[in-house]
Formats: structure tokens, C-alpha cells, sequence
């Protein structure tokens, strides 16, 4: 088994092995995965904080040690607080980083870093906060940062940036937490569900107070929840509707 460690600030994963193939979400500077199959050109990877699979550029990565991914896998994530940041390497050559990326493999890479971090569990209450970081990112599907997320990149990234993990798609992360029985007894952070007519969820949004929700629909907006779903207030019309709501973090 071999181990990898992103050292861009973002780098695609996609549903296939080409640059062409679907992007189903995005690895941010200091994610650390197992590679499950090399090829030539590509791998098939497992990321370690969420279990996502996906296929990489075998440009866009480093080969580490495995004793080092376990060494990483130990640790509190330390995380870059700030929209857009820098880290240098041994020749002073500058590397953008993004918001939410993991500052644990520095010592492995070579790397250094100055800048606005933050490390372990933050209080519930800082959770709709962390999600007006992203108002206004447009909307891309198997995105996860500030220049493009899409619904449940928004709702992992911003819980990650609190210290708590929740899984990648809309669907997964529906399976986590405690059902709650009427918006009225959800606190700002908890997550809202939304399904289609089929039954699938298929969107995820942050509950704010006063029946509001943040959530990426086009862009990263604020509308208003009620007990149909996600009422838009531009159109002055219903976008999604309501399936459940969920408690991750008490």
C-alpha cells in the first residue's frame, strides 16, 4: 500500500482516470489519503478524513512514508483560517493555500507557514459564523472552496473548520446526527435535509436563526426555511423540499 500527501492548494478528484471525467470533489493542501491503484499517469486514492474515493493526477501529489500517514492520522487536524494564505518551501518559493487547509504534514513537505490557524473543537455557536466566510462562492459541483463548493462540500467544509468531522455527500452526511421532529426545535448549526420526488437527498443547508438557512444554490445564499423546505427570496419561491433535520453537534 502506498500513501500520498497533497502539497497544492487544491487539486481535483475525479470519477475517472482523465481530466475530462466528472470532478467529484477537490483535495485541499495537506489531505492525506491511501492510494488504492497507480497507473501511469493516475491513481485511485482514499482519502483518510472522509473515506472519499476518486481518481488523482499523479502530477499533483507526494508519496509519504507510512508511517507518516499513521503519524497523521493521530493528530488533531491544524487548520488555515484565513480565505486565501501562503506557505514557503526550502528555496522561499511561495504556494497559495485555501481556507480550511490542514497544516500537519508541514514537517513532512518542507514546508513553512505564518499565517491565521486554528486546531480542535470550536463551540457550536461558531458555526453559522464560519459559514458567512462563503457567502456569495459560486456554486461547483465537487467543489470545496471559497471560488467555487457545492451544498455539502459547504456544509463539510465549515463543520471541519469547527473541529467535527462529517462525510462528504448530502446523502452520507443525512445518516449522521439525531433526527429532530420540527424546525422549531433546531438550534443555528444544525443541518436541514432535502429530498426529490423520488425520495434522494439530494441538497444539505446550515439552519441560522429567525428560520433562515445558508446554503449553496447557485451561490452561496441565505434564504428562509419553513416546514415545506428552502423558500427563496429572490423568486418569492419554494427551491427545495424539506426531508429531515438533523443535530451533528449538541
Amino acid at each position: 500500500m502506498q500513501y500520498g500527501l497533497c502539497h497544492l492548494s487544491v487539486i481535483p478528484l475525479r470519477l475517472e482516470p482523465s481530466d475530462t471525467s466528472e470532478l467529484v470533489s477537490q483535495l485541499l493542501y495537506g489531505d492525506c489519503f491511501k492510494v488504492l491503484e497507480h497507473r501511469k499517469a493516475w491513481s485511485r486514492i482514499r482519502l483518510s478524513f472522509d473515506k472519499y474515493e476518486g481518481w488523482i493526477d499523479n502530477k499533483q501529489f507526494q508519496l509519504i512514508k507510512e508511517s507518516a500517514y499513521e503519524e497523521l492520522q493521530k493528530e488533531t487536524p491544524t487548520l488555515s483560517t484565513d480565505l486565501v494564505d501562503f506557505i514557503s518551501d526550502k528555496n522561499n518559493q511561495l504556494y497559495p493555500i485555501l481556507l480550511g487547509s490542514n497544516l500537519n504534514g508541514l514537517s513532512y513537505l518542507e514546508h513553512y507557514f505564518e499565517g491565521a490557524k486554528s486546531k480542535g473543537k470550536l463551540n457550536k455557536s461558531d458555526i453559522v459564523n464560519t459559514g458567512l466566510l462563503y457567502l456569495n462562492t459560486p456554486y461547483l459541483w465537487g467543489g470545496k472552496t471559497p471560488f467555487g463548493i457545492d451544498c455539502s462540500g459547504f456544509t463539510q467544509m465549515v463543520y471541519k473548520l469547527n473541529g467535527f468531522n462529517i462525510l462528504r455527500d448530502a446523502s452520507q452526511q443525512a445518516s449522521q446526527g439525531d433526527a429532530l421532529s420540527f424546525i422549531e426545535e433546531s438550534s443555528p448549526g444544525d443541518l436541514a435535509f432535502f429530498d426529490n420526488n423520488e425520495g434522494d437527498i439530494i441538497h444539505v443547508g446550515i439552519i441560522m436563526e429567525n428560520h433562515r438557512i445558508i446554503h449553496a444554490h447557485g451561490k452561496v445564499r441565505i434564504d428562509l426555511l419553513d416546514h415545506s423546505g428552502i423558500y427563496n427570496v429572490d423568486t418569492q419561491k419554494h427551491s427545495h423540499k424539506l426531508r429531515v433535520i438533523k443535530r451533528i453537534v449538541s
